[in-house]
């Protein structure tokens, strides 16, 4: 994402201008706009023009809109966003209050007002423009006869192919069948990988799955690039790590991201820092429990006692359409951060934040215990055993 221009008063208020430079941009978009912004984008409409003789014809124009935003619809596999809402400027093709819908479109800019520019949306702008947030990491999560190939971006999780092949059971004394089959499958899979991984982005590919498939199937990738030449494959061996993983699905990712030996090697991205974030708390939810809470209430009540570590939030509150709960999770945001605690937004794509909105999209793991939060803890426990 490319910062055109960026007028905020001291009261909040003001617009930014960005163009939105790769697919995930439109994901960061998705999280900027709001219901009651106000959008200006160049976008194409139908437009009805009359002939001297009389004779109706339509023909599509490119046009500048002004729109005032009522719905905003994302496509996360194709990373599209399309914006709707009444146009709020004088226009020659479109009336005043007139319905339009947006397609915002890579490398075309677009200028984004609102009437309060909160803490969170000015952070996530500054994550966007920053050229290391960058797809850096790839994993194919495999088993026999099924694999997806997942770009991790520092921003969500994109299953960029699936491959699955019916594999023949061994028979005894014949595996041709078996063997073929998983051949087959093993080549539909390097194909995958070439078409859809940019080597000279990623720093690091995970091949993880149950037993002996990651192995086998790196044998034959590598091998099969020794016999075709392929240069590619050949140059960027070091990039690939194997580890264990229970299944080829997607949910599996998070295993292979917890293991020691990737978090070493994904240190400095922010996909390992939320799974490291998330983990901490389940360990703290086992073993010291008067220090690992989720929900608002509970969360809110130990920030007053200033008690938090590490606050873990999902993007997806962010977009709640009423703006008083919004700005609650805002101040709380804001008030972890004053009081020197580390917060940790989650992209609700990731694996990692799909699981913090099973508990209820916010947790914190505390500095110290506060009794009070136990104590309530304790006495719903015993309210329900009644």
């Amino acid at each position: 994402m490319k910062l055109v221009r960026k007028d905020i008063e001291k009261d909040n208020a003001g617009q930014v201008t960005l163009v939105p430079e790769e697919p995930e941009d439109m994901w960061h978009t998705y999280n900027l706009v709001q219901v009651g912004d106000s959008l200006r984008a160049s976008t194409i409409r139908k437009v009805q023009t009359e002939s001297s003789t009389g004779s109706v014809g339509s023909n599509r124009v490119r046009t500048t809109l002004t729109l005032c935003v009522e719905a905003i619809d994302f496509d996360s596999q194709a990373c599209q966003l399309r914006v709707k809402g009444t146009n709020i400027q004088e226009n020659e093709y479109v009336k005043m209050g007139a319905y339009h819908t947006i397609e915002l479109e890579p490398n075309r800019q677009f200028t984004l007002a609102k009437k309060q520019w909160d803490s969170v949306v000015l952070e996530r702008i500054e994550q966007a423009c920053d050229p290391a947030w960058s797809a850096d990491v790839a994993a194919v999560v495999m088993q026999e006869g099924l694999a997806h190939i997942c770009l991790v971006t520092p921003s969500m999780t994109l299953t960029r192919a699936k491959v699955e092949v019916n594999i023949p059971r061994k028979r005894k004394g014949n595996c041709s069948q078996h063997d073929r089959a998983l051949e087959r499958f093993y080549e539909q899979v390097v194909q995958a990988i070439q078409r859809h991984i940019h080597f000279d982005v990623v720093k690091c590919v995970l091949v993880a799955s149950p037993g002996f498939v990651r192995e086998q199937f790196c044998d034959y990738m590598f091998q099969q690039a020794v016999k075709t030449d392929n240069k590619v494959l050949l140059e960027n061996r070091s990039k690939f790590l194997q580890v264990h993983a229970s299944s080829g699905h997607k949910y599996s990712l998070k295993e292979a991201l917890c293991d020691p030996t990737v978090a070493s090697r994904l240190s400095d991205t922010k996909a390992a820092g939320e799974v490291k974030a998330l983990d901490d708390f389940y360990k703290m939810l086992q073993h010291e429990p008067d220090r690992a809470f989720y929900g608002l209430k509970q969360v809110e009540k130990a920030n007053e006692a200033m008690a938090i570590d590490t606050l873990l939030i999902s993007d997806e509150l962010f977009r709640h359409q009423d703006v008083a709960t919004r700005s609650r999770y805002v101040r709380l945001v804001d008030s972890v951060k004053e009081n020197a605690g580390t917060v940790r937004i989650f992209s609700s794509l990731h694996v990692s934040g799909e699981q913090l909105s099973q508990l209820t999209g916010i947790a914190a793991i505390l500095r110290f215990p506060v009794p009070e939060l136990s104590d309530q803890e304790n006495d719903s426990s015993s309210e329900e055993d009644e």
